[in-house]
């Protein structure tokens, strides 16, 4: 088992102490943002996916145009836009794999190259949290939000990073600022945002896989 040793006092931040509950977490503004966009994600995706059924548009030149292009650059774009949608850009990470797979992009390369580049925009942002500290990290969110999801953090440690990395939906990005601000153990880190994300991104590809068969695309 994993313990999160106590930080050094340069590092606390002095706000009004929550329990912090899993249900007091879905009602910080930080989470209701990423709960909405997720939703509104979803059900854009699940119209498209609809749409490309209904007027069956794979048979089509633009499709086969577009997944040449996916077949030929899809595990370099993966790799560069996921380091990037890692490192807190809203490029939406979980949406670009199960695309890419739906087009039959490599599903083994397509796993390891996905989750890699996520991993690498996990530690771009923990270096950068760890290196610029308290002013940097608030550019990228509120104070209130800082404030919250540190005291989340002393309150869950590891275990909230596991579960918000295994959930597609949550902001594991904001959490990865917390870890690099707190100087939680590198190593740790590095491991527990590579597996969360291998197990989503290996379901994501098999979705999309699945999605692309029954739209005969791939």
């Amino acid at each position: 088992m994993i313990i999160c040793c106590k930080q050094k006092s340069s590092y606390q931040i002095d706000v009004k102490k929550g329990k912090y509950s899993f249900k007091e977490i879905m009602k910080t503004s930080w989470m209701r943002s990423a709960l909405i966009l997720a939703l509104v994600a979803t059900i854009a995706g699940l119209i498209a996916i609809w749409l490309f059924q209904a007027f069956d548009f794979s048979g089509s030149q633009f499709f086969s145009d577009i997944e040449e292009i996916f077949l030929a650059y899809g595990l370099l774009g993966i790799f560069i836009a996921t380091i990037i949608a890692g490192t807190i850009i809203p490029l939406g990470s979980p949406a670009l794999v199960a695309a890419t797979a739906l087009f039959g992009v490599n599903p083994i390369a397509l796993i390891i190259v996905s989750t890699s580049g996520f991993t690498i925009g996990m530690i771009i942002n923990y270096a950068l949290a760890y290196r610029l500290g308290r002013p940097y990290i608030e550019k990228k969110m509120s104070q209130t939000d800082l404030q919250e999801m540190t005291w989340v953090w002393q309150k869950w440690g590891w275990i909230i990073y596991v579960i918000f990395g295994a959930i597609p939906v949550l902001p594991v990005e904001l959490l990865a600022f917390i870890c690099g601000f707190l100087r939680t153990r590198l190593l740790t880190f590095i491991i527990l945002s590579f597996l969360p994300r291998l197990f989503v991104f290996t379901i994501l590809v098999y979705f999309g896989q699945s999605a692309g068969i029954w739209l005969g695309i791939g």
